[in-house]
């Protein structure tokens, strides 16, 4: 497959101009990210005044957006005020009115719960490798009994959601098929189901997703975003709450030459895809969290400009699930750091996601995250 040429970053002071043809389908070239986001009682009054919006119904307001459009070889970014952008799309009349307008009321809406848990603040996610090779800990809780133990001290951190995995997907790793993961994931799912934990099960496997569920597992996070043969079914007629994850290529190679055009819009773009594939085989949006998978298939350039626009993403009308927890990335930018020593950067970037709202942080370290998440409530929250 031919490599897709990287489109040219153009920041302009001004809103693009007279760009879309009467009765043009903008979802690939026009996109608006929300910025110019804040909280407490000035945000209150910024809505009040109609200068700000809700968040995806969240604690945070946003009063500015970043309006991107794809032009030929390059992306148009400029930033402007809501309402100014707002007057901006209305006088450029259909079909940008109509798109922009139904993108922000997207971005605003408030998110139903998922998998039982509000979204009124971030949740947090607990990893549980169930590997041998995990890149992160190195088979620590490869056990069934090692792994269910870290569960509950997850749970007793303040964990909302155990994510119990059965196979590595680290860059270059190998695949591990369905039988044997079921056979490394089942105890640990049941047990910490009967436990009373909210389980996701991290696999991409549809054998392993039935088997999960079966077993008390209420969320199914996979990294190709139900794109194997069987997934769609297995979480369609379950109707399970799902993580999707965008990946390109595959686990083994798929760090090799990542390329895009412009990443943040791309991934947005096969994100909106598996998003309409799941809704046409029975799956509602309200079932569906995204996740712009940073790390897998992309370079530090590609992951620092997803970071960057996150908010972008709220436009899919999803909670968004941000995994940067220990990640190679942190190393591209601090130096060679082993997994265990990251934690530092892995709260940076976690912190760059709450501020652009991210609901639902996937980490290693529970118990410093959600101290982490309470002091950043406590900051945005204060009048």
């Amino acid at each position: 497959m031919r490599s897709p040429t990287p489109l040219r970053h153009l920041a302009s002071p001004t809103l693009p101009r007279r760009f879309a043809d009467p009765g043009e389908d903008l979802a690939r070239r026009l996109y608006v990210a929300p910025t110019g986001i804040t909280a407490g009682a000035a945000a209150e009054a910024a809505i009040a005044a109609g200068t700000a919006w809700p968040l995806a119904g969240g604690p945070l307001m946003f009063t500015q957006l970043n309006v991107l459009l794809r032009d030929g070889d390059r992306v148009i970014e400029a930033t402007a005020p809501l309402a100014a952008v707002i007057d901006w799309a209305e006088a450029e009349g259909e079909p940008v009115v109509s798109h922009v307008s139904r993108l922000i009321h997207r971005i605003g809406a408030k998110r139903p719960e998922f998998a039982g848990l509000s979204l009124d603040r971030p949740r947090i996610m607990g990893i549980i490798n169930a590997t041998p090779d995990s890149f992160s800990d190195g088979g620590e809780f490869f056990s069934a009994e090692a792994a269910i133990a870290h569960g509950i001290a997850l749970m007793e951190a303040g964990a909302d959601i155990l994510d119990v995995g059965g196979e590595s997907t680290r860059p270059g790793s190998a695949p591990v098929a369905p039988d044997e993961e079921i056979r490394r994931v089942l105890p640990v799912v049941r047990a910490l189901a009967e436990r009373g934990a909210t389980v996701s099960i991290d696999t991409r496997h549809a054998q392993t997703m039935a088997a999960a569920l079966a077993a008390g597992a209420c969320i199914v996070n996979d990294i190709t975003a139900l794109a194997a043969p069987g997934a769609m079914q297995v979480v369609a007629e379950r109707q399970a709450p799902v993580v999707l994850m965008h990946m390109q290529g595959e686990p083994r190679s798929m760090q090799a030459t990542p390329a895009y055009g412009f990443a943040p819009l791309d991934v947005y773009d096969e994100l909106a895809a598996r998003v309409a594939a799941c809704e046409a085989a029975g799956l509602p949006r309200s079932l569906i969290c995204v996740d712009p998978g940073i790390g897998f298939g992309k370079n530090l350039d590609h992951n620092l400009s997803i970071l960057a626009r996150l908010g972008l993403y709220h436009g899919l009308g999803c909670p968004v699930l941000l995994g940067v927890s220990r990640k190679s990335f942190i190393t591209r930018i601090c130096g060679d750091i082993p997994a265990k020593q990251r934690l530092p950067g892995s709260l940076a970037a976690a912190q760059a996601g709450l501020d652009q709202w991210m609901q639902i942080l996937r980490v290693h370290d529970v118990a410093e995250t959600v101290q982490a998440v309470a002091v950043w409530r406590a900051i945005r929250s204060a009048d």
